[in-house]
């Protein structure tokens, strides 16, 4: 009964860890620029394929490729500036993005079997780099013209800094939840179809740039198991 009791403990402390993780997200996009300077409003869907690399419980290399959308309007700007108020202008703009960020859990993530200390729930914060591309469709109209509203449509491409913070969740062995909110810094002004509509000179890499948040759930599942005793050597 001993040597019974024993080998499973034995078993349950050599439960095997993953190098990666696979899945789907679905969450939120909230646009911030020219025409929204509330982080909430205004949200729209988005859906995004996963894939982590896990090189050790306490961090994480992930791949997002996410599709989500953006739209805005002039009539949701508060501050008055002549060249704005005077015209109706709204647009929707679809965004593709890929982006890579790491991730580093505050404290280390697993079952609890296949590494001792680990913890099957993590708060992380997340870094990296993306690409955006933006089809914009935008519709202008001078307040003071017939009223025909004249419809245009353009692509943008831009690099983007994604900066957050999340949860994760260890559903069993190898399935996975989290929930992450990231802000998005990208590199243009144009993702709502209009550069500087303000008329305001600046200078920065970040400075007077669109960004868009995500709110995103996502669950993945663990593959690549890696050798069972490798970090008790």
């Amino acid at each position: 009964m001993i040597a019974l009791l024993l080998s499973a403990t034995v078993r349950a402390q050599e439960d095997v860890e993953y190098r990666a993780e696979i899945g789907a997200g679905a969450g939120l996009t909230t646009y911030y620029g020219d025409f929204n300077s509330k982080l909430f409003k205004g949200m729209q869907p988005a859906g995004a394929v996963v894939a982590r690399i896990t090189p050790n419980p306490h961090m994480a290399f992930r791949v997002d490729a996410m599709y989500t959308k953006v739209k805005g309007s002039a009539s949701d700007v508060k501050t008055y500036y002549e060249p704005i108020h005077d015209m109706y202008y709204s647009f929707d703009s679809s965004i593709g993005d890929l982006s890579v960020t790491y991730e580093y859990n505050f404290w280390a993530y697993g079952t609890g079997k296949e590494y001792r200390g680990a913890r099957r729930i993590a708060p992380f914060v997340c870094l990296g780099i993306g690409m955006t591309y933006a089809s914009n469709k935008h519709n202008v109209m001078d307040m003071g013209s017939d009223g025909n509203a004249e419809s245009s449509s353009k692509g943008v491409f831009t690099a983007n800094v994604p900066v957050g913070i999340g949860v994760k969740y260890r559903l069993g062995d190898r399935w996975n939840l989290s929930l992450d909110w990231k802000m998005h810094f990208s590199l243009s002004d144009q993702l709502d179809g209009m550069k500087d509509p303000y008329g305001i000179s600046s200078s920065g890499i970040f400075k007077n740039t669109d960004c868009y948040s995500t709110l995103m759930l996502a669950l993945t599942y663990s593959f690549s198991s890696k050798c069972p005793t490798c970090h008790k050597e």
